[in-house]
């Protein structure tokens, strides 16, 4: 087996987040009254996203995403509302709504079988300890480490080391991260030093200067990338 230890990342790799947020959003829109319309919903994904590229900077911790996402989007739509209770809603919201992709969950239980696995994610612990209590993941990671709660964000390797070290494992060679995102966790990985496989499955255009070790388009080829054999097709890892 090449890997025996494997990292995941959360969201848009095993779970749907998308829906996930979508719905939370809608929620929270309507808690204080304002008509969460396609033009607001991509208002606030453009301002989201920027905060959270903050956070991979360094220069945010994920916790002041919560607030500070409603108090530009208020801004930006010219309404008025409590930002802190929309985050607390929005939260709440997040942590309840969203489903593992197809196959996520049975790709987990197999893996578990020969590999060590654990969870690096950049985001609010009350979000995703919730997440992962209600989708019944609690006990699937040996290590859960979440920027939120640690303080130190992807791609940093901060998060890597104590993660890493919370297993106690030194050599990394038969470590590799499972992420969507090349800045967050291809590049984080490359920081820490380990191999990295890229979740790619709508044909994103890689970043210059980030090379994963491996790309997949389905997450139905990760064994055969962990046990260096031919992936098996199996029902259900159609995540497009």
């Amino acid at each position: 087996m090449l890997y025996t230890t494997i990292l995941f990342d959360l969201d848009h790799t095993l779970l749907d987040s998308h829906a996930s947020e979508a719905a939370a959003f809608d929620v929270t829109m309507r808690s204080v009254g304002i008509d969460p319309t396609p033009e607001v919903f991509a208002a606030y994904q453009g301002l989201n996203q920027a905060l959270w590229r903050q956070v991979e900077a360094g220069e945010l911790s994920p916790n002041d995403v919560k607030v500070l996402r409603f108090e530009q989007l208020l801004e930006r739509v010219g309404a008025r509302a409590d930002p802190v209770e929309m985050g607390a809603t929005f939260v709440g919201g997040l942590a309840d709504h969203g489903e593992l992709y197809d196959g996520a969950s049975q790709l987990l239980a197999d893996l578990a079988v020969s590999c060590r696995l654990a969870l690096i994610t950049n985001g609010i612990g009350q979000v995703q300890r919730g997440r992962l209590d209600r989708l019944g993941l609690a006990d699937v990671f040996e290590v859960v480490s979440i920027s939120g709660e640690m303080g130190t964000s992807k791609p940093g390797r901060a998060i890597f080391d104590a993660t890493l070290d919370a297993l106690g494992i030194d050599d990394r060679s038969s470590v590799v991260m499972i992420g969507d995102s090349l800045s967050s966790d291809i590049q984080g990985g490359i920081n820490a030093g380990v191999d990295t496989i890229w979740f790619n499955p709508f044909d994103d255009v890689r970043a210059d200067g980030v090379a994963p070790t491996h790309t997949i388009s389905e997450l139905g080829a990760v064994p055969g990338i962990v046990a260096d054999v031919e992936p098996t097709r199996r029902q259900g890892f159609d995540v497009s």
